[in-house]
């Protein structure tokens, strides 16, 4: 059973700043026509009524019992109609979003990861076919864009994860060519009191629907970030703020329409112009899963961080002499069965052999026919390559994979020119790596999706070689003692940010 917090995820605006300062983008004026596609407790409604009384406002709303609380606090204004339906699917806003929109204003905080049943999916997914079905906030942003008149204003309160990730390359391409970008400020979630849910950080994007494509495109917005408190949203001139100035056509051209908010505008140009990005010159793939980790996974100590769940790997089971062949796919047979494998976590060049998977011949049949399972490009397990886990914290790592199994929290990196290896495994671990990835891709995650898009400078030789030879000192080092020299390490991302020019 769903619970209604899941399946509506109404996370109501009770911050007083955000709220001004969306009503403020609407530039209200007496005769305007108002939608609210999502009502909640009509917080909106209330600010945009205390400063016209007379707006014509329709509301909204899926949740039975906010329409019952929104009739009584709005039962004395008769310029407000709340209808209890769903935005989405409703035929009446299907009907006057296809001639063209009927409202001047549209404001909101729409269901963010709304819980959809199968069956729902479906509609949704034959009415908005391009768009991501499974996230609610973009099927309202698309509704509501059309359902605005030209030159209509709208201001949505979303996650910033529209802006990057390859899912919702649909919506950038509708927001880019069907609207003017007005302003985009970007805050962390913790700007938003007393709510804990799946996103780091909030957007309030505001639109001017615009049905010329051109005019869209020759159109110029500004991007406001570093915001230090939400007070600062009702303060848009604070010199502390950064502002960024960005045209429309220039996002669009852009791989796949991603906003790439930067500083430095070399990056920008790298990533939008660069001729060769990682996935030309490597296969970038995600590793092998059991199924039942605490069945066929070990550790070799406790102590290990996630460590402590795990049966302790017996050291007569391991074995450390196996080769790649294509037999090895198919399981060992003997004693020794348990082979090393990468997992995540942020340990850079080289990580001590500390898990080892049961890779019988028995357990082998089971990861390839168990539904939880994931025994997927097998082509690429025991090859010689890098491993950048998933998730990062403050910055990308990587780590040589050195002929051994690597599990789905790690993409696995195999150079097709096996002697950009070394030179790889420092660039990933450089902070001019982690400025085009958090570029490309703002969140902590790493998926092979966006490592592909990471744009390949090809070095000089002389560097190439000082590079691979300085890396290759550096896992050794690590390899023997279990350090390295950040000295040297320094002199690799000199190297690399030459290179780059960033």
């Amino acid at each position: 059973m769903i619970s209604e917090a899941r399946k509506y995820q109404a996370f109501y605006t009770k911050s007083t700043p955000i709220v001004d300062y969306m009503v403020s983008k609407l530039s209200l004026q007496a005769r305007d026509k108002i939608f609210e596609p999502c009502g909640g407790d009509g917080v909106f409604v209330e600010t945009i009524l205390s400063e016209n009384e007379y707006a014509h406002i329709d509301i909204c709303e899926l949740n039975t019992r906010s329409v019952e609380i929104l009739s009584e606090k709005f039962s004395d204004c008769l310029n407000v109609t709340i209808r209890e339906c769903d935005t989405l699917l409703d035929t009446e806003l299907k009907f006057n979003s296809c001639f063209g929109g009927i409202y001047d204003k549209i404001i909101a905080n729409p269901p963010y990861g709304a819980w959809q049943d199968y069956d729902k999916r479906v509609v949704l997914k034959k009415m908005y076919p391009e768009l991501y079905a499974k996230e609610s906030y973009g099927l309202f942003l698309y509704r509501c864009i059309e359902l605005l008149k030209e030159d209509g204003i709208l201001s949505f309160i979303i996650p910033d994860t529209f802006l990057n990730l390859h899912m919702h390359k649909a919506l950038r391409n509708h927001i880019l060519n069907k609207t003017q970008i007005v302003e985009l400020a970007l805050f962390p979630s913790s700007f938003f009191p007393g709510v804990k849910f799946g996103y780091a950080n909030l957007s309030i994007i505001t639109l001017r629907k615009k049905s010329d494509y051109k005019e869209c495109l020759k159109n110029t917005f500004v991007v406001i970030n570093g915001f230090d408190n939400v007070e600062q949203l009702n303060n848009i001139d604070d010199e502390n703020l950064k502002k960024y100035s960005f045209k429309q056509e220039d996002v669009f051209k852009n791989p796949e329409h991603a906003f790439l908010i930067a500083e430095n505008s070399k990056i920008l140009k790298l990533i939008s112009q660069s001729k060769l990005k990682v996935g030309d010159i490597s296969d970038c793939v995600t590793g092998f899963y059991s199924g039942d980790d605490k069945r066929f996974l070990q550790v070799i100590s406790n102590e290990l961080k996630n460590g402590k769940n795990y049966a302790l790997a017996n050291i007569e089971s391991i074995n450390t002499d196996y080769k790649y062949n294509s037999e090895i796919l198919s399981g060992i047979d003997g004693q020794q069965h348990f082979l090393p494998i990468v997992k995540g976590g942020n340990t850079k060049y080289l990580k001590p052999e500390s898990w080892f998977m049961n890779w019988s011949k028995e357990a082998v049949q089971y990861y390839k026919t168990d539904k939880k399972a994931r025994f997927q490009n097998p082509r690429y397990y025991f090859k010689f390559g890098i491993g950048v886990p998933m998730i990062s914290s403050s910055s990308i790592t990587a780590s040589l994979i050195e002929n051994k199994l690597f599990d789905q929290s790690i993409v696995g990196i195999f150079p097709k020119d096996e002697g950009l290896t070394y030179y790889l495994l420092a660039f990933f671990n450089s902070p001019t790596c982690n400025k085009l990835i958090r570029t490309i891709n703002p969140s902590a995650n790493n998926p092979a999706n966006y490592i592909k898009k990471i744009p390949f400078i090809i070095p000089e030789n002389s560097v190439l070689e000082l590079v691979t030879k300085k890396t290759k000192n550096i896992v050794d080092e690590v390899r023997t003692t279990g350090s390295y020299n950040e000295q040297i390490e320094l002199e690799l991302f000199q190297l690399i940010a030459g290179t780059y020019g960033i």
